[in-house]
Order: structure tokens, then sequence, then C-alpha cells
């Protein structure tokens, strides 16, 4: 086996995502033939003997990828230093620790809906790259009655941190005198996008649920379940770990605005 950058080493044999797997060399927690390793770092497992917290590295575990329902109140990682309810803690106590399971991406506390877990590395870089340009689809209650000149302006992406966004669907579905319902299609991700996107726009979110995951739909599944991923969802994903070369010129194109449906 060739050397390979620890973080997607760890991230392939489902111990943790790429990032957590940084968190982790930083803190001292990763040792690599007895020796701290450093984000960058690669090794081979097949020659090199890698430690996380003092244990070697466990095998691969066999891949695997569900869909949960996340509550609000449940925070989107494995782990939380304040006691809080996680995601794991959705799910039976030999698949929570004995898989490898992260989740594929995050949905904020406040926020509910689809969110993928998965052991698989190469799953989660493309759901949450944003250059592989996987949609992500949600329903939004948002304060007040965004007028058509705000939806055209969130639809051409509006920017955070003084970096440019991506264009988005916007679609008005109910509207009243405080509040509406907006359906919106990303294909970014950026940190509390909607959420900072509708407070500058002058519509704070009063509730966010999300939809979807690329093909992976939410449907009926109740707050807190979660079911694995059918045959056509499973072959839908594989398609993903080899997409075509994207076309940015194309996809940066806004989409044609919809007002009230």
């Amino acid at each position: 086996m060739s050397r390979l950058r620890l973080q997607k080493l760890l991230s392939a044999a489902g111990v943790c995502s790429r990032r957590r797997a940084e968190e982790l060399m930083l803190q001292g927690r990763i040792l690599v033939n007895g020796v701290r390793a450093k984000p960058g770092d690669q090794a081979d497992p097949a020659i090199d003997r890698i430690e996380i917290n003092g244990k070697p590295l466990p095998a691969k575990a066999s891949c695997c990828t569900l869909l949960l329902h996340k509550p609000r109140g449940v925070h989107s990682t494995c782990h939380d230093p304040m006691g809080r309810p996680t995601v794991l803690d959705l799910l039976p106590p030999d698949l929570a620790r004995g898989q490898g399971l992260h989740p594929v991406g995050r949905l904020d506390a406040f926020s509910h809906g689809a969110l993928l877990l998965s052991n698989d590395g190469e799953i989660t870089l493309s759901l949450t790259h944003p250059r592989f340009n996987h949609p992500k689809r949600y329903l939004v209650w948002v304060e007040g009655n965004p007028s058509p000149q705000v939806l055209e302006r969130w639809s051409k992406g509006v920017p955070l941190d003084g970096i440019a966004s991506r264009a988005v669907f916007v679609a008005l579905k109910e509207h009243g005198r405080r509040r509406s319902l907006v359906e919106i299609e990303i294909k970014e991700g950026r940190h509390r996008q909607i959420r900072r996107t509708a407070e500058l726009l002058g519509h704070p979110v009063l509730d966010l649920q999300r939809l979807s995951v690329g093909p992976v739909q939410l449907g009926d599944l109740e707050p807190g379940a979660w079911r694995w991923l059918s045959e056509s969802e499973t072959t839908a994903l594989a398609k993903l770990l080899n997409p075509p070369e994207p076309d940015y010129e194309q996809s940066e194109k806004p989409k044609r605005f919809r007002g009230q449906s």
C-alpha cells in the first residue's frame, strides 16, 4: 500500500473525519512509529505503526452509511465535551461505537432534518466538498414576508465574511405578515449559511429543516429515527465517488428565480 496523508488514511479506516484527525494530531493523540504526528504527515499502515490514543489503528470496518432525522437540540458531532446529546446517542450502542460512523457535514443544534452518518471517507468528501456541486434542500420559516427583490438578491448569492456565495435556488411557498415559508437549495454548506444570509436580508430564521442531502431524501422518517440507505441510494452515492469534472462557469449561473408557488 502506498503512503497516504494521515487524515485520509484515518478517514478511510472509519476512525474519524479528516478534520477530526487533524484535531487529534494537534492534541498529540496520534503517533506514527512512536513519534507524534502532525497535519500533513504521511504513513503506510502496511509498514508503519500507527496509534490513536495509545491503541493501534483498527482494521477498516465495512463501509456503511445511514440516514438520520436529527431532532432539534442534538449536536452533529461524535463527542461533545459539555456532555450535550449528540447524533451517536440516537443510535444503538454497538452501531454508534463499533462502526466508526461520523456525521457527513453538519446541521446546527437548532435545526432538524436529514443528516447522513458514514464511515466511508470518500463519500464524506464527495458530499461535503463544494467542488462536487451536490445539492442540499431545505424548508425554512423566516420572520416577515420577503419581497421579490429580497428573494432575487438571495437567489444570486449573498456574500458572507467578504467572500462571494454561489447562486442558490429560492422559492416562496407560503407567506404572511409575521412569517413566511421558503424552499432553498444550496451547493456550498458554509458555516450557518442559510441562517446568516437570512439575518443579513432582514428575515431571521425561525425554523430550518433539511429535506435532502444529494440523492438521499428525508421523506417521512420521524425525528430521532434512522434507516439504512436503500439500494438505489447506495448506487447513487457510489456514482458520486467518480464525478465528472465540474463546469464552474455553468454551476455559478443563478437558477431562474421563482416567486410564490
